[in-house]
């Protein structure tokens, strides 16, 4: 009864599985999911239920999340906007609540009260999602509780189409490893941020982006002929081409998110054996 399924983005284990799942992959039991949303700034999404394991993903505020399960402290369930499938501390999650806005600059505080001058709440940042009650003073009041400046933040009505800018407003964020926030980021958790916020739906991973995202150009492909904003992958690799011989990645070589030549990432991919894989337009 069980198809082969990619483990990343199905909620289903040996012991459990999501309920839509029965019949077609095995399981000692089904669940129906509840819906959840993350209440905390940016939490962790791991493979298993243990602090020290590896950092998967993240997810931000406001962000959706499917609970299937939930022991010992840990929920493990399905990201909403990417499926992407692992475990989360339980605490670290809230009742939905559908968001309205979402911050726009690449980070901002809340504040308890529209009032600059007050130490904050915390810090929130780029990707954030949260409902909005009301403005106050050039502050977005929350109806969680909290202001945010209201020009840190957007309408999730209104997208920001120009996912280059939005990519280059990151640069000197330090490369994370299953990052996708203003604190750190890896090269795919980059591109779906800016292209979130460009309101394309994008996978988490890169070879799932590459699979997906708009169409695919052949390759090779002469990179002269790159028009900015192309997607340019590799094994395990992704970035945006700026269309003049430049390359805006999150990248372990300078472990933050910085433009180089293209022709020397090029250079370096070749001579690691893992050459342009894919190239995307939007």
């Amino acid at each position: 009864m069980t198809q082969s399924f990619d483990r990343r983005v199905t909620p289903a284990r040996p012991d459990l599985a999501a309920e839509h799942y029965r019949g077609r992959i095995a399981a000692d039991r089904y669940a129906v999911g509840e819906a959840r949303q993350v209440g905390v700034p940016v939490v962790t999404l791991s493979f298993s239920p243990d602090a020290n394991a590896r950092q998967e993903s993240q997810l931000l505020l406001g962000e959706g999340f499917t609970v299937y399960e939930e022991r010992d402290g840990w929920a493990w369930g399905q990201a909403l906007l990417d499926g992407y499938v692992g475990y989360l501390p339980a605490a670290t999650l809230v009742h939905p609540m559908p968001p309205t806005h979402i911050v726009s600059a690449l980070s901002t505080h809340l504040y308890r009260a529209a009032d600059l001058k007050l130490r904050p709440l915390c810090r929130l940042g780029f990707g954030a999602r949260f409902a909005v009650a009301g403005e106050r003073d050039g502050f977005l009041e929350l109806v969680a509780g909290g202001f945010v400046f209201a020009k840190h933040a957007a309408s999730l009505e209104r997208p920001e189409p120009g996912y280059v800018g939005t990519a280059e407003a990151f640069l000197g964020v330090p490369y994370l490893w299953g990052g996708r926030s203003a604190d750190g980021v890896d090269c795919s958790g980059l591109l779906q941020l800016v292209l979130q916020r460009a309101g394309i739906a994008a996978p988490r991973d890169s070879d799932q982006q590459a699979a997906t995202l708009g169409q695919a150009l052949p390759v090779p492909w002469d990179c002269a002929r790159l028009h900015a904003g192309d997607l340019v992958f590799f094994p395990g690799h992704a970035g945006i081409a700026l269309g003049d011989g430049r390359f805006l990645h999150a990248n372990a070589f300078d472990m933050r998110v910085s433009i180089h030549p293209l022709g020397d990432v090029l250079a370096r991919a070749e001579a690691a054996g893992q050459p342009v894989s894919a190239i995307r337009r939007l």
